[in-house]
């Protein structure tokens, strides 16, 4: 089995390191990037204008990554007396590792659909929520919570940009390297490598690759486009992911 993982750098060259040195063959080819997103001057006011009580919410790590360098230019540091929540693992990790603070994630998969499913989040009537994420994305949890009463603003920490590749000349490259499994690890990488190869290589190759996924929405997706060999990964993080690889 060799793999190719398109997840973003630096987690995707990390997790084909791990792969290598169980002697796996593995190779990546991130199909997305980041820059500072056009929210991050906004974020120090943002933050001061929360309550006590009031809710954090951070979608991935690399808002996070973006947020801590943007405060400390500031002068300003996360406020400890409100709630802060995380997508995922490795996202309250990044946080805890900047501030000292708790921050809740839910355990069960790092996906939007579960975090809004956690207790604390039931009752959030009259509260503000600040969700610090990229450009663009999902609006469920958003639009949960606003449903659920509290008022909703948001950062833009970093944008997400599709790296450019040229399609055929990646689709010899893998299928000469022998590719048969393909982890991503969001709808909108799903779409872009779908779209990425000719309709030939789509056809003769990577619909025929199993595919590791991070949620079973992802999964439904991968089904519509025409993939059949499908593994749902437990979350997104790579120890995940490794597991799913097994």
């Amino acid at each position: 089995m060799s793999i190719l993982v398109t997840r973003p750098e630096p987690a995707a060259e990390e997790l084909v390191t791990r792969l290598r040195r169980q002697g796996r063959t593995a190779w990546s080819m991130p199909l997305i990037e980041f820059t500072p997103g056009t929210g991050l001057s906004q974020l120090p006011e943002q933050l001061a204008a929360l309550q006590p009580g009031d809710l954090v919410m951070l979608l991935s790590q690399h808002a996070v990554h973006y947020a801590q360098p943007a405060l400390a230019r500031a002068g300003v540091s996360w406020p400890a007396s409100l709630n802060y929540y995380a997508i995922g693992r490795s996202t309250a990790l990044a946080l805890h590792a900047v501030s000292g603070l708790n921050v809740v994630w839910p355990h069960e998969q790092e996906i939007s659909e579960v975090l809004i499913q956690l207790p604390a989040l039931q009752q959030v009537s009259g509260k503000r929520a600040l969700i610090l994420r990229g450009n663009g994305g999902r609006e469920l949890l958003a639009e949960t919570l606003q449903q659920r009463g509290a008022d909703i603003q948001f950062i833009e920490c970093y944008q997400r940009s599709a790296k450019i590749y040229q399609g055929a000349i990646e689709g010899r490259r893998w299928r000469d390297r022998g590719i048969t499994t393909v982890v991503v690890t969001s709808g909108e990488m799903l779409q872009q490598i779908y779209s990425l190869f000719p309709a030939v290589d789509r056809e003769e190759w990577l619909l025929h690759c199993r595919l590791v996924v991070v949620s079973e929405r992802l999964a439904t997706r991968a089904r519509e486009l025409g993939w059949h060999d499908i593994v749902v990964a437990e979350n997104a993080n790579n120890d995940a992911l490794l597991r799913a690889l097994q």
